[in-house]
């Protein structure tokens, strides 16, 4: 439906329908996921609208906006990057995976972002669940917090659910504490002791919980 073209008319209402129905953003109208993690520094939500990105300038006066899906290529994610510069945002592409192990690499280059990003920031995924939860508990431990405080951003009450594959995050997360915290800085753990292969190896899904995320909730 989408072909790329927000600049002619029919390109720009293909946008909207692409976004709308086919990227779930009918369910994102209203429902936006918004929430703070650090007053002042950084919130998260999921996917914003243009209409509820300029809300949620106005509302906390953002300078940024960190787009954790990566460069999606569909109508939700021309048209936010449009917003975006309307706005003067600052914008950064940094994808990660709401299933899989958190790459090494990427955690690193996130933690430069984090250090060079004018504030307050705006992270997002889909339905702000599961990436921008692990990403909120990021900036929590890159930040000197507890990986408890962490934990909390993986939470039920922004619809991610432990037990299904995205719970590899919630494991990440513990990994930190049971092996390294008190003893280790993180960002130290990750560059020197981190074994993503391993994490990736140990995880199991329940079966049940995986089918209510992947498949009926057509989660990412």
């Amino acid at each position: 439906m989408y072909k790329g073209d927000i600049t002619t008319r029919k390109g720009r209402r293909n946008a909207w329908l692409d976004a709308l129905f086919v990227d779930h953003a009918v369910l994102r109208l209203l429902w936006t996921n918004f929430a703070v993690v650090v007053p002042g520094k950084l919130y998260r939500s999921n996917h914003p609208t243009p209409g509820n990105l300029r809300r949620f300038a106005r509302k906390v006066g953002l300078k940024s906006l960190i787009n954790l899906r990566g460069q999606a290529k569909n109508g939700s994610d021309a048209l936010s990057r449009e917003e975006a510069r309307r706005l003067g945002l600052d914008f950064y592409d940094m994808a990660f995976e709401s299933r899989g192990a958190p790459h090494k690499e990427r955690i690193l280059r996130l933690a430069g972002i984090f250090q060079q990003m004018q504030g307050p920031a705006l992270i997002h995924c889909k339905s702000g669940a599961d990436r921008a939860g692990l990403v909120a508990g990021l900036y929590i431990l890159i930040n000197g917090g507890t990986a408890a405080e962490a934990m909390r951003q993986l939470s039920w009450r922004f619809g991610h659910i432990k037990h299904s594959k995205t719970g590899i995050l919630d494991d990440f997360v513990r990994l930190y504490q049971q092996t390294a915290e008190g003893r280790k800085q993180f960002l130290d753990w990750v560059r020197e002791e981190y074994d993503e292969e391993g994490l990736r190896a140990a995880f199991r899904a329940g079966r049940v919980a995986e089918f209510i995320n992947g498949r009926l909730l057509r989660r990412e």
